[in-house]
């Protein structure tokens, strides 16, 4: 159990070191399996697969990056931003109508960067939590609020997976829980279920601890093209049942 408890901690620290690690899948002899990131998580995970715990949170904001506009508010009218999260472009669109969004803007960050420069779009946006984990923060040009881009559901959180029937593997993972990050994806995730919606869907959703120490949830969904944006709010006790009860309200 001892070897075990310490590989199990090894691997988290080198997920924290990947910004596309953000799901350790524990398989049948306790190796890790799959990585993928939290955001790209099935709404409905597999048969006999249960998420029981997630690490400390990353920071949940997206950055702008662009080498002419210090923010979208700075682009000219038809500036192009690549991005292929329809939940970034639907928002966009919502609050800058004349801009243009390159969905099929894709690969790794250094590709993405590297279309930047060639000038194939004028501006990207990119998770700030991933940015961290890569430590290329010196690529960020300005930090979006949450008001302006409600981050994906999950997104900057880190979760372990594993069998439902693996006791022993869950009692090990349970030891680098995070209850607030975990409490927080859980609430997500049951808006995101009950729209039943996935990574391909114009849906955002956060849930954070407000300074009454209470569970202040926003969630928003849009269409494509950003013309139609339906955003909605609750505040509840910080607890699991109350929060998943926001989650599908």
């Amino acid at each position: 159990p001892k070897t075990k408890t310490a590989s199990l901690s090894k691997a988290s620290v080198a997920v924290e070191q990947q910004t596309k690690v953000a799901l350790i899948r524990i398989g049948t002899r306790g190796r890790r399996q799959n990585p993928h990131t939290t955001t790209d998580v099935p709404t409905y995970l597999p048969d006999k697969t249960i998420l029981p715990c997630n690490l400390p949170r990353e920071d949940v904001r997206d950055a702008f990056i662009s080498l002419t506009a210090a923010s979208l508010a700075d682009l000219p009218p038809a500036s192009v931003i690549g991005t292929a999260s329809l939940r970034r472009k639907s928002q966009i669109l919502h609050r800058y109508p004349s801009l243009n969004v390159q969905e099929n803007f894709r690969g790794n960050v250094q590709t993405r960067l590297r279309k930047l420069n060639e000038g194939v779009v004028q501006a990207t946006l990119l998770a700030l939590a991933g940015l961290k984990r890569l430590s290329m923060t010196e690529n960020v040009t300005s930090i979006l609020s949450i008001d302006d881009m409600l981050p994906a559901v999950a997104q900057g959180a880190i979760g372990i997976a594993c069998r439902s029937d693996d006791d022993k593997m869950a009692e090990y993972i349970a030891t680098l829980n995070h209850e607030e990050t975990r409490l927080a994806v859980v609430c997500e995730r049951a808006f995101l279920q009950t729209l039943d919606g996935s990574c391909r869907t114009p849906i955002a959703g956060y849930a954070c601890r407000n300074e009454d120490g209470n569970c202040l949830f926003r969630g928003l969904v849009a269409s494509p093209d950003g013309t139609r944006v339906l955003e909605t709010s609750r505040v509840g006790p910080y607890a699991v049942e109350d929060m998943i009860e926001m989650g599908v309200q």
